[in-house]
């Protein structure tokens, strides 16, 4: 059985693709031939290149983003760092103008010491006879397996958080009981007459088996979660994984100088990556967090640089792991804490959120303020106005530091994994010998914030006045809740109220105008009536200029505007990055309530401005679920018209989408309008 479904495989990524590219310079597929069809190497080699050349005209520079940022507060923020002559990640993408055509194409190859090598008209293979398929596909699958590790490395944290809080060796309550229940009787772990810890150490068992596992057996997350039609698909194709580290170490091991050649055996262990990031590092992670801290409810939330107020111990959390911010935030709402911060003359303690770590306490617990996603991290800190920066994982930028500097801002890293040259240490050790001592460092963290208020007394402070409320913590839960079960959303879909269900979310880019994209495809996306769910760094700019606030709905489309009228916002915003899973959970539930499988229905993935690792997985992980992608972001693909066809169409045909890049925003929410209402006439709905 394995043999026909490896063969099956093979015959379908055994056909060639023309490559042309439209007037973005964006590789697109015109047409197909047989296998035996041969063009000129040396041919596509000049287009491709001179298609680089024209992508690489649509990048905005920093003055355009100046001009045409959709956002005030950043606007002014970048005009203000301009003045005190602090560069900023726009003046540094500036600076790396023209960027390297080879290496935007996919084509440089760095895994040996033989190179660095580049494909051109004269050098059409690399000095091991790597050529620009296997180059390409190498670069792809080892950047999808960073995003495996990198998510990977969040959901250990929250996993092992899990199994020591039910165990004791961590004194944190367990918050998420009903979570714990409803997930453990899912993977079918024993739940009558047990103890809720009980449950608890077993579920995260099987969580980190899953993550770690080195004996091949059943992928335990995917037998529980993953739609059954989706688990054949997966089966067949022979890309079920065996545990996210084994998928790393492979990928690493197949990608190196002379193991595999081959370059449609590299991207099937791309698609074994995408599996394994979507159900160890999101559904895994996010499965953990709910049950650690409670799945939350909708809240409404201050929002932008302009709810920053002086005169407070100013507290900002960044990055990915709500452990310790956890505690940080319940030590800073301690009365002892708060009166020690005003004995130094301050009126109080406040926190704020920069990327995903604001995202996922913002819903549960009170006070806590979005602010920024990552890339515009270094504005909140030109505004001098926060104490204490505590950093741990992921999306934190090295160059907060020299901002940090100017304003005598305390940086602290919470994380060996991720440390700053420069700030202090808060860490967990490498062995998490000191998990037991969170308490103690979350105080210690607290009272360096306040140290430095009092030490930074005089600092000059410049906070730009936009702020606005915004509707957060959507979830299944919150739908059930609301509605009663997803019937009536389902419903509201099959009618034609909402026209389809976008999931929009990802990093930023400078590559785009900052944050334009997303709320160009937005704009498009709520005039035809389709229903926007958010997390993420992409959701910064939607709750900033007040997407998802109920005053939106004027956004709408009329149909879309009477369905959520009064009280629902047009852009549902269901958390951080891992977040995804609610989402996913949602196309599921309606799916259900329905009776047809997620890949028919009119929902699509939107990451506008994605812009690391993580980003090609998450896209990665809604396709192999069958729903298509959109972005203005093309991959590093240019150099392999193979790799082009298998990333971009060829997938259509093994997993039931596409994905589309256009440099355009508006264009590319067009293409998500007409693509759902064509899947609507597939179904036979108005």
């Amino acid at each position: 059985m394995k043999h026909e479904h490896k063969h099956e495989h093979e015959h379908i990524h055994n056909h060639r693709a023309l490559i042309g590219f439209d007037e973005h310079g964006i590789p697109v597929v015109i047409a197909e031939s047989d296998h035996n069809h041969s063009d000129d190497p040396k041919a596509f080699i000049r287009d491709y290149m001179n298609a680089v050349a024209e992508y690489k005209k649509t990048f905005p520079s920093k003055q355009d983003v100046i001009d045409q940022t959709p956002d005030p507060a950043v606007r002014e923020m970048l005009l203000r760092m301009e003045q005190l002559g602090i560069d900023t990640a726009f003046d540094r993408f500036d600076k790396q103008k023209p960027q390297c055509s080879f290496g935007l194409a996919g084509i440089c190859c760095k895994i040996c010491n033989m190179g660095p090598c580049k494909i051109t008209a004269k050098s059409p293979k690399g000095v091991c006879g790597a050529d620009a398929d296997l180059i390409v596909a190498r670069n792809l699958l080892r950047a999808s397996a960073s995003g495996v590790a990198q998510h990977g490395m969040h959901a250990r944290e929250v996993i092992l958080a899990l199994k020591w809080a039910s165990t004791g060796k961590l004194d944190i309550p367990l918050m998420g009981e009903q979570k714990i229940k409803s997930t453990a009787e899912a993977f079918g772990i024993p739940t009558k007459h047990r103890t809720i810890k009980n449950i608890a150490s077993d579920l995260a068992d099987v969580l980190l088996d899953d993550l770690s596992r080195t004996l091949p057996d059943d992928y335990q997350t995917i037998k529980a979660v993953a739609p059954p039609e989706r688990q054949e698909v997966w089966e067949k194709l022979d890309i079920l994984p065996i545990s996210a580290y084994h998928e790393v170490f492979e990928a690493y091991h197949k990608s190196g100088c002379a193991i595999d050649g081959d370059w449609k055996s590299i991207m099937q262990q791309f698609l074994r990556c995408g599996l394994a990031f979507t159900f160890s590092g999101v559904a895994g992670a996010s499965i953990a967090t709910d049950c650690l801290f409670g799945v939350g409810d909708r809240v409404t939330s201050k929002v932008n640089i302009g709810a920053l107020k002086k005169g407070y111990v100013n507290i900002a959390v960044h990055g990915h792991l709500p452990l310790l911010v956890s505690q940080i935030v319940k030590t800073g709402q301690e009365e002892k804490f708060i009166e020690l911060a005003k004995s130094k003359g301050a009126e109080g303690i406040r926190f704020y959120g920069i990327c995903c770590s604001g995202l996922a306490a913002m819903y549960r617990y009170g006070g806590v303020i979005p602010l920024s996603n990552a890339v515009s991290a270094e504005l909140v800190l030109g505004t001098g106005a926060l104490d204490l920066w505590v950093a741990d994982v992921q999306d934190v930028f090295p160059s907060i530091m020299e901002v940090a500097r100017c304003f005598q801002t305390v940086v602290v890293t919470t994380s060996e994994s991720a440390r700053l040259p420069g700030a202090e240490r808060y860490e967990y050790d490498h062995h998490h010998a000191n998990i037991s001592e969170t308490k103690e460092l979350a105080e210690k963290i607290v009272l360096r914030a306040i140290e430095s208020f009092e030490a930074r007394k005089g600092i000059p402070v410049y906070i730009p006045p936009y702020e606005v409320e915004a509707e957060v913590g959507f979830s299944v839960e919150y739908v059930h809740k609301r509605f009663g079960s997803m019937q009536p959303l389902a419903d509201a879909l099959k009618s034609g109220k909402i026209l389809g269900i976008v999931n929009m979310v990802g990093c930023n880019n400078p590559k785009v105008l900052y944050e334009k994209a997303i709320v160009d495809v937005a704009d498009v996306l709520l005039k035809n009536n389709v229903l926007i769910l958010s997390n993420g760094c992409a959701s910064f700019p939607l709750m900033k200029l007040g997407y998802c606030n109920v005053s939106a709905l004027d956004k709408t489309g009329e149909s879309l505007r009477e369905f959520l009228s009064p009280d629902l916002p047009p852009v549902w915003h269901v958390g951080e990055c891992i977040d995804n899973t609610r989402s996913s959970g949602i196309f599921a539930g309606i799916a259900n309530a329905l009776g047809k499988n997620i890949y028919e229905l009119p929902f699509a993935f939107s990451s506008p401005e994605w812009g690391n690792e993580k980003g090609i997985d998450a896209a990665l992980g809604f396709r192999l679920m069958g729903i298509d992608s959109y972005h203005c972001v093309e991959a590093q693909i240019y150099g392999s018209k193979n790799v082009i066809e298998f990333l971009k169409e060829g997938t259509k045909e093994i997993l039931g989408s596409a994905m589309h890049v256009d440099t355009d925003p508006v264009a590319l929410a067009e293409k998500i309008v007409a693509d759902m209402k064509e899947q609507r006439k597939k179904l036979g709905w108005k």
